[in-house]
Formats: structure tokens, C-alpha cells, sequence
């Protein structure tokens, strides 16, 4: 009886281990963590009395004005200046929208002296490298260096007949002499 009872307390708690792994069984029980996304969370504004009562009600599904998007919120927060300010020329900003400070950055760097064809510099410099960069692994992929196309002495018949000629008693300059001819390979030959 008491063995019949550890099987069955073995077999449950290996059930609910293997349940337990599932995602699924896991939210139901309500063991996962749910918070809520930090960036979809943005404050409404309480609702305020006009201090005109002439404005006209907004028409429906429109955003309302005092809030605007997060970023001009954040922008409002960070700067004390709203984006109303900004579209009226408040808050120093030029018409091509850089601050008084940005352009003191700007022009300390030397931005106005920039070499207008500087992509082109950079794409001719970047290609140099690559093809450095290229030989070299060339360089290490196929390690060996190759041997020139064209025809070659070969040495093992070569010395068969100069060995020949010796054995006979013949001069050296008797006989054709054998070569060998050599192709150009292909880029993969040598490892395939």
C-alpha cells in the first residue's frame, strides 16, 4: 500500500513538473510576471475649464491640444519651451531648427569648412582597405604559393634519363628532355 502511494506521489509531482515548464500553464496559475510596458504608459491630463468660454468644443477622435505626443512632452520638460513656442520662433532656434548652442557647437568644430566631397574620400579609402584586406585572406586561405602555368623540367624523369645515359655510357645531351606542363588552376581546385 505504501509503495502503491510513492508512485502515485511520484507520478503527480512529475506531472506537475512537466506542466510547471509550460508557459501556458504557468499564466494560468498566474506564476509569470505581467507588468505593464513602460513605453506604452503616458499620463492623460486632467481636465481643466477653458479660460475662454468662446471656444468651440473639439470634434470627435481628434488628439486634444494640451497634451500633444510624448515627444513634446518630453521636449517641454526637458527645454520649459512648448512646441507651439517653437513653431512661433520662441526658444532661439533658427529656421533650420539648430539652437543658438548648436550652432556654437557647429561652428567650433568647423562644420562650416567640411570638404563637400568627403563621401566620395571615404568610399575610395574604404575600397583600398578591402582589397588589402582581401589579399591577405587570399593570402592565408590559399597558403602556398602557385607555381607559374607553362613547361617545366621534370625532375624525377629527368634524372630516370640521366641515369639511363650514365648506365649506356652515353653523353648527358643524348635524349629528349621530359617536361612537364603546367595549367593554370581554378580558384577552388586545390581545396575540392
Amino acid at each position: 500500500m505504501r509503495l502503491k502511494q510513492s508512485y502515485r506521489s511520484a507520478l503527480i509531482l512529475a506531472v506537475a513538473l512537466s506542466l510547471g515548464a509550460c508557459g501556458g500553464f504557468r499564466e494560468e496559475l498566474g506564476l509569470n510576471k505581467s507588468s505593464p510596458d513602460e513605453f506604452r504608459v503616458v499620463s492623460r491630463a486632467p481636465l481643466t475649464v477653458p479660460p475662454d468660454f468662446a471656444l468651440r468644443p473639439p470634434a470627435p477622435g481628434t488628439p486634444r491640444p494640451q497634451v500633444g505626443t510624448p515627444t513634446d512632452q518630453a521636449r517641454r520638460a526637458l527645454t520649459g519651451v512648448s512646441p507651439e513656442d517653437l513653431s512661433q520662433g520662441a526658444g532661439g532656434e533658427t529656421p533650420d531648427g539648430r539652437s543658438a548652442g548648436e550652432r556654437a557647437i557647429l561652428g567650433a568644430a568647423g562644420a562650416e569648412n567640411a570638404d563637400p566631397a568627403i563621401r566620395q574620400t571615404v568610399d575610395r579609402e574604404t575600397n583600398r582597405i578591402n582589397a588589402e584586406s582581401e589579399d591577405f585572406l587570399r593570402s592565408l586561405i590559399f597558403w602556398r604559393k602557385e607555381d607559374p602555368p607553362g613547361l617545366v623540367v621534370d625532375p624525377e624523369g629527368e634524372a630516370r634519363r640521366l641515369q639511363e645515359n650514365a648506365t649506356l655510357g652515353r653523353d648527358v645531351t643524348v635524349g629528349d628532355t621530359p617536361t612537364i606542363e603546367r595549367k593554370e588552376k581554378a580558384i577552388l581546385e586545390d581545396i575540392f
